[in-house]
C-alpha cells in the first residue's frame, strides 16, 4: 500500500475520539491521504468495524467518486448523498437499518464488548465509475472490481 491516509484526530492504532462517534457528535474525522498513484481518475473510502457482532463487518461509511486530485476530507463531511465538497463525490449506505442511513455514523459499539477496530481504507481507481448515490459497501466493491490501482489504510479504536 503506498497511499498514507491519516487523520489529525487519531493515529494508527489510536482511539477515536468521543467527538467522531455515537456517544458525541458523531461527525466524520479529518482525513488526509499522499502517495495516490499517477493515472487515479477518481477515489474511494469505506470505513467498516470488522468487531461488530455481526456476520458481516459493520458499515460505518461509504463515499465514492472523490476526485483523483483531492488530497483529503474536512471534519464533519455533510450527510447528504450529493457532495459539493469535495464536487462531485456520493455517499452511500450504512449499515443502520434506520435513521441517518446515509453517509458517516460513527462507532457505537455494544457497551462491554470490548475494544472495536475501525480501518477506513482508500481506494485509488484507475476508471470513473458510473454510479450513482446510496450504493452499499458490497455493490460498491463489486463496481470497483478490476479498478483499484492502489488503496491505503488508517485503523482506528473505540470502546463503550
Amino acid at each position: 500500500m503506498a497511499i498514507q491516509l491519516t487523520s489529525t484526530a487519531f493515529g494508527e492504532g489510536e482511539g477515536i475520539p468521543a467527538k467522531h462517534t455515537g456517544e458525541g457528535e458523531d461527525v466524520s474525522p479529518p482525513l488526509a491521504w499522499s502517495g495516490v498513484p499517477e493515472g487515479t481518475r477518481e477515489l474511494a473510502l469505506i470505513c467498516d468495524d470488522p468487531d461488530a457482532p455481526t456476520p458481516q463487518p459493520w458499515v460505518h461509511w461509504v463515499i465514492y467518486k472523490i476526485p483523483a486530485d483531492c488530497r483529503g476530507l474536512p471534519e464533519g463531511v455533510a450527510k447528504t448523498p450529493r457532495l459539493e465538497e469535495p464536487a462531485g463525490a456520493l455517499q452511500g449506505k450504512n449499515s443502520w437499518p434506520s435513521g441517518q442511513t446515509i453517509g458517516y455514523r460513527g462507532p457505537m459499539p455494544p457497551p462491554g464488548h470490548g475494544v472495536h477496530r475501525y480501518f477506513f481504507r482508500l481506494y485509488a481507481l484507475s476508471a470513473g465509475l458510473a454510479i450513482e448515490p446510496g450504493l452499499d459497501k458490497s455493490t460498491l466493491l463489486e463496481k470497483m472490481s478490476g479498478d483499484i490501482l492502489d488503496e491505503g489504510q488508517l485503523m482506528g479504536t473505540y470502546q463503550r
